[in-house]
């Protein structure tokens, strides 16, 4: 399974994004979408579990959370914006993957038998930071993270 990770797109889906994102079997969307648009366009594409970003105000996110939890191809995810307001032990939960975003540097490490990942910003750039998504690559009991700078030419 080809789980498509994105965060911080603060009303822009860039359409490196997309082309990235296609073909996936699941959506993951960690927060600040900025616009309905954007879950719009890419529910196009694929099943999306999403969480509510500080920017993600007015009533089209008024339904979204700010912490879920999703089972995907047997794996258990947990999806909140910011990592610092992380408040369960997730290996204590039996949550393999710990998905944020908020901090727009991407990042992927395993503490404890959990996999942390933030996907970075797919947005507008921030400072000198890359424009960035990621996937998760589920094959049995096996997750294998990669983060891509969406305007950089693959290697």
């Amino acid at each position: 399974m080809r789980i498509g990770l994105i965060s911080d797109t603060h009303g822009q889906l860039r359409p490196e994004a997309l082309a990235y994102l296609e073909g996936c079997d699941h959506l993951v969307h960690a927060g600040d979408i900025g616009k309905p648009e954007v879950l719009s366009a890419l529910e196009a594409l694929a099943p999306v579990t999403a969480i509510r970003g500080n920017v993600d105000t007015g009533d089209w996110a008024a339904d979204l959370p700010e912490v879920r939890e999703v089972t995907l191809a047997g794996v258990r995810l947990l999806v909140l914006h910011d990592l610092k307001q992380l408040s369960v032990d997730p290996a204590a939960e039996g949550v393999r993957v710990v998905v944020s975003g908020h901090s727009h540097k991407p990042l992927a490490e395993e503490r404890g038998g959990v996999l942390y990942i933030n996907p970075g910003s797919a947005g507008p750039r921030r400072f000198r930071l890359p424009v960035t998504a990621g996937e998760l690559l589920v094959s049995g009991p096996v997750v294998t993270p990669r983060i891509v700078d969406l305007l950089e030419p693959a290697a």
